[in-house]
């Protein structure tokens, strides 16, 4: 792939691919503030004469090179890569001739740009083809007209237009100039899936080459001229006020420049710290080891984790806010023939991103431009011009690369602290965060502790279905938060089709209140409602005296449940397992998609457990990339891994503990199983694909541990050499 500027500004792309005509540019217009199923194809030269803000998705030029917008960030998941594959499949043109270029944050011209949700394909998959499938039909019309050809002799293919009874063909960039002046078809038939040449292929990375010879651009990386580089102390306590600072030593640090105080929001709370900037991250970092602050941390609670789970606990015995019930579930729970009840715990964690929070910005003349790791670069353009009373059209914000993100850098409060110093010392400024203050401010996922009842009748059917859950709510943090309101997430992970079968159920929540910052992690809240769902589901097959594959099948009506289980009974080999080997299975739905998995475990000769082999299938519906579905799976999994059995996050007097990865341990080579991913293969409509593979792994290996042990385990972490 050629290398191109990936911090190009929007304006300059089209300014590139449409002065005179030169170039052809399509872009979707949004009226309705960003409603993709709104939009309509314009060129860039349609769009000047409406006055219009195009987001210039492709733009070809007469040497026939193509340049392809992606609207979502990079944080290892495949954007960089699925964006343009599925604008290149319609399009007729190699994917390897092609320049990606990061959009600019701004949801007005492009949509949502949100990275998460693993919404980045589901969410806009039929337009961003169809402007592809536009410049296609547009260029083989400029080919008919300059040669009077018909449409049924035309075909293109691999950036040429070719007259297929002659063989004579013209490049891309021979066209574009009459192709500009068109206007794009309406009513495009989209490829089947049968015809696709890119789509549905395992194509290489773009962004891979790039990370591996140092030339990718994480945000991190990012240099400006006269830019200063800053770090935080601040409140270990998140709630707690700077009474006073000693900055006397700090500035006798060579290349200390100033020292200030901050405050951010976080939600609807205050962060307070005080910013030492250098000439040097280094001077900076020394500075800030010679600061003395004292701080005020009274009128909130000094939490610790075990007051954090006994509120909870206690929280459990209260009534819920329901978010989803049928029929009535302690009614027909008292009336059943069996009856189980069990409590599951599972614990805060942090995001620990590979690359830590930073963001560079260079606050002036009524402007801000941001650079950073940002995976909501819309989000952050709306927030940073409303705190700052900037036009949004004055606050420019540039993605980067970014080295993990998982929720984290879907968050505001980073990038405006880059700003805020920037606007305070009058100068561009790169703050960063050290892995301590990574691990130690939050927000965190969150704690949670789980009520699960249920009933059965003696031939094995679930008759009542009860879930509650204590955990504090994330929506309850924001300003001016409904407080009585459930947790609209309480279902997530639940296969939507078990709601067809039980005949009684009821979700609910209640919200423990907690100083603590909480806020997304991968698969949100579905990484922890999916151990508590799968492993009760066990327990009840376990009960029933049913097979666990046999038992959730059985209460699933849907065909596509149906051919996901039958595929994971054969790839699995579950029918052949033995009497003296750990087999267990769990199966979650988020973010559109239904995953799989069965994890086999056994014991070494010094009796320890190992787990030796995972097993996923995953119905995304329509996809992209199987590569990169087969990367996330595993990814996800290997991240789970960590979840159950190696890290959480402690808090004692209010403060967080683990401060690094000494403390905090992560998966190392020698733990991860061999892991194999399969693909179901359907016309579904697409689901997310970088998240749903973490929630079966947990309640699955904890249910292979059961079958191998008869030990169940219900709260996480575990260790897995003490089972």
């Amino acid at each position: 792939m050629e290398k191109t500027d990936r911090n190009i500004s929007r304006r300059n792309f089209i300014r590139l691919g449409s002065l005179s005509g030169a170039a052809l540019t399509l872009g979707l217009y949004m009226p309705a503030f960003g409603k993709e199923n709104e939009a309509e194809i314009l060129t860039s030269v349609r769009a000047g004469e409406r006055g219009i803000d195009l987001n210039a998705w492709v733009s070809i030029d007469t040497s026939g090179k193509v340049t392809i917008m992606n609207h979502r960030s990079e944080m290892g998941q495949g954007a960089y890569q699925v964006v343009p594959q599925m604008v290149a499949e319609e399009l007729e043109v190699d994917l390897n001739q092609v320049n990606i270029v990061f959009a600019p944050g701004n949801g007005r011209v492009y949509g949502s740009q949100i990275t998460g949700g693993s919404s980045t394909v589901r969410g806009a998959y039929r337009q961003l083809m169809q402007v592809g499938a536009s410049a296609r039909e547009m260029l083989i019309a400029a080919a008919m007209k300059k040669e009077g050809w018909s449409r049924g002799d035309c075909y293109a293919e691999n950036g040429f237009v070719i007259h297929r009874p002659s063989g004579k063909k013209y490049n891309y960039g021979q066209l574009v100039e009459e192709a500009s002046r068109m206007s794009p078809p309406s009513n495009i038939q989209l490829k089947s899936p049968r015809d696709y040449k890119i789509i549905r292929q395992p194509l290489k990375r773009q962004d891979i080459p790039q990370k591996v010879n140092g030339t990718a651009t994480f945000g991190i990386d990012k240099r400006l001229p006269g830019l200063l580089f800053a770090v935080v102390e601040r409140n270990p306590r998140f709630l707690g006020k700077v009474k006073s600072f000693d900055d006397s030593q700090t500035k006798k640090v060579p290349g200390v420049k100033h020292v200030l105080k901050v405050q951010m929001d976080v939600f609807a709370m205050k962060r307070e710290g005080v910013a030492v900037v250098a000439n040097s991250f280094w001077a900076a970092n020394e500075g800030r080891k010679l600061l003395k602050v004292e701080w005020d941390d009274s009128g909130f609670e000094h939490l610790s984790t075990e007051q954090l789970y006994s509120r909870m606990k206690e929280d459990l015995s209260k009534p819920g806010y329901s978010q989803r019930t049928g029929g009535n579930a302690e009614a027909a729970l008292q009336k059943a023939d069996k009856k189980l009840e069990f409590i599951y715990e599972t614990p805060y964690e942090s995001h620990s991103c590979m690359e830590p929070l930073n963001c560079t910005a260079w606050v002036h003349d009524d402007k801000c431009e941001i650079w950073g790791p940002i995976q909501g670069p819309d989000w952050i353009q709306d927030d940073i011009s409303a705190r700052l009373g900037l036009k949004p059209e004055n606050v420019t914000v540039n993605m980067t690369f970014l080295g993990g993100g998982f929720g984290r850098k879907a968050f505001t409060d980073y990038t405006h602290e880059a700003a805020v110093i920037s606007k305070e010392i009058k100068a561009p400024v790169q703050v960063i965060w050290t892995r301590e203050d990574d691990m130690t401010q939050g927000p965190f996922r969150p704690g949670n502790m789980y009520q699960c009842k249920a009933g059965l009748s003696n031939n094995g059917r679930i008759t009542s279905f009860q879930f509650k859950m204590a955990a504090q709510n994330m929506g309850h943090q924001e300003p001016g938060a409904d407080k009585t309101m459930y947790n609209d997430s309480t279902v997530e992970g639940f296969l939507e089709g078990y709601f067809e079968a039980l005949p009684h159920y009821s979700f609910s929540d209640v919200p423990t209140e907690s100083p603590v910052p909480v806020m997304w992690w991968r698969s949100v809240y579905a990484s922890t409602n999916g151990f508590a769902y799968e492993s009760f589901m066990d327990e009840l097959a376990h009960e029933a005296g049913k097979d666990p594959l046999d038992f959730r099948r059985s209460h699933l009506r849907n065909e596509r449940y149906h051919a996901l289980i039958s595929k994971l009974e054969e790839v699995s080999g579950w029918k052949s397992r033995g009497k003296n080997e750990g087999w267990g299975v769990a199966i979650t739905e988020c973010f559109k998609s239904t995953v799989g998995e069965v994890v086999k475990v056994s014991r070494k000769a010094d009796g320890k457990l190992k787990v030796d082999k995972v097993i996923a299938v995953m119905d995304c519906g329509w996809y992209v990339n199987p590569d990169i579905i087969r990367q996330q799976v595993e990814g996800s999994i290997v991240m789970a891994l960590g979840a159950a059995t190696k890290h959480e996050t402690h808090f004692l007097d209010g403060k967080a503990l683990e401060r690094n990865f000494d403390v905090y341990k992560m998966p190392r080579i020698a733990d991860i199983p061999e892991i194999e991913v399969h693909i179901m293969e359907n016309d579904e409509k697409p689901g997310g694909v970088g998240e749903p593979g973490l929630p079966p792994l947990s309640p699955a290996l904890c249910n292979a541990i059961f079958d191998i042990s008869g030990k169940r385990i219900r709260k996480l972490p575990f260790n897995l050499e003490e089972v």
